[in-house]
């Protein structure tokens, strides 16, 4: 008689010449979803692409575009614009917003003046105590933010507004004229200076500008602060869960982008010679950075982007802006295609954004 089978003595006995595989689903990524998660994973590359494809087009159009003075000129256009997009940027990347940058670079810049012209003070102390009270004047956008829990766009629309009163008011809207500041404070015309390899004039403020933004670039993302200031933009709840000091680091990102203001402020000095309470930037500031901001690829839901896309959208603006009075047109075609591409580019963010969801 066949003896019966013995039943197994243990579960994993029993489980013995049994398939290992785990069971896959495997779904087949199309060429745009590739390109999807791709743009996803490479925030700036759609801002790179626009820029190479708008300095072909140029290039074809205009024979003189591609010489090096043009270049260097629209990099010397744009280093202002370039400084305080490093400040919108970090704020935009918590899901924030910031219109007093304008107003804190323009402010930043007369306290710099009128500190060493009417009290006397010493031009490289009237500049520390410039780049102090800028650092202040963000300080005070990020506690209201953070601590007082106030919308950001609510709360630097107040101060954009407080900030260009004060400037007016303090200044009594006195001009320093450009020769008086060479003559008696030198220091604060310094990022106006230059050098000319074979010949092409390169301001020291656009040096000043690809450094910061390339140290801001390796401390995003190469730093746990970086980090920390993504997670933030991201999901802060979930950050504050992870351990994140949200409320220091939203803090901390406003400070620095009203340092990064004030610097921009002291570069004012040097590209334009005098100090001007009623400098542009004050009032056009905040649209500049934001447009630099977004063509370059930075969420402005927080969480996403690149700061050396920024740079990119920089460019892009001044390429546009050079390229289109090289071969003629009306200057308001430069606002109807920037507007354009500022749509386009939230388009894009948007869809982008659905390949993370």
């Amino acid at each position: 008689m066949a003896s019966e089978p013995q039943p197994a003595t243990s579960f994993e006995e029993g489980l013995k010449g049994a398939s290992e595989k785990v069971a896959e689903f495997q779904e087949e990524k199309s060429a745009l979803k590739k390109l999807q998660h791709w743009l996803h994973q490479t925030p700036s590359a759609v801002p790179m692409i626009v820029l190479v494809v708008a300095l072909i087009i140029f290039g074809l159009l205009s024979p003189n575009f591609f010489k090096a003075t043009t270049l260097s000129t629209i990099l010397q256009q744009i280093a202002i614009v370039g400084i305080i997009g490093c400040a919108q940027s970090i704020v935009v990347l918590t899901a924030g917003i910031d219109l007093s940058v304008g107003a804190i670079a323009v402010f930043s810049s007369v306290l710099m003046g009128q500190m060493t012209f009417r009290f006397g003070i010493p031009a490289p102390v009237s500049i520390l105590i410039g780049l102090a009270l800028g650092t202040a004047m963000g300080f005070a956008n990020g506690w209201l933010v953070a601590k007082v829990k106030l919308p950001p766009f609510i709360v630097t629309l107040g101060t954009w507004q407080i900030l260009l009163a004060s400037n007016f008011i303090f200044s009594a809207n006195e001009t320093i004229r450009s020769s008086d500041i060479a003559e008696q404070a030198a220091a604060l015309q310094f990022w106006g200076g230059s050098i000319q390899p074979g010949g092409v004039k390169v301001l020291y403020a656009v040096f000043l500008m690809v450094a910061l933004v390339a140290i801001m670039a390796y401390v995003l993302r190469q730093t746990a602060w970086g980090r920390h200031v993504y997670a933030v933009g991201d999901d802060p709840d979930a950050a504050e869960l992870a351990g994140v000091q949200t409320q220091k680091i939203l803090i901390q990102v406003y400070a620095l982008a009203g340092l990064f203001c004030a610097i921009a402020g002291w570069v004012m000095i040097g590209r334009f010679g005098s100090v001007s309470p009623t400098a542009s930037t004050g009032q056009l500031g905040n649209i500049q950075s934001i447009t630099a901001v977004v063509i370059g690829g930075i969420s402005l839901f927080g969480g996403r982007g690149s700061i050396v896309g920024m740079f990119f959208g920089a460019l892009i603006v001044g390429v546009f802006e050079m390229g289109l009075k090289m071969v003629g047109t009306d200057p308001q075609w430069t606002f109807f295609l920037i507007g354009m591409l500022i749509i386009l580019a939230v388009a894009v963010d948007q869809w982008i954004r659905k390949a993370s969801a």
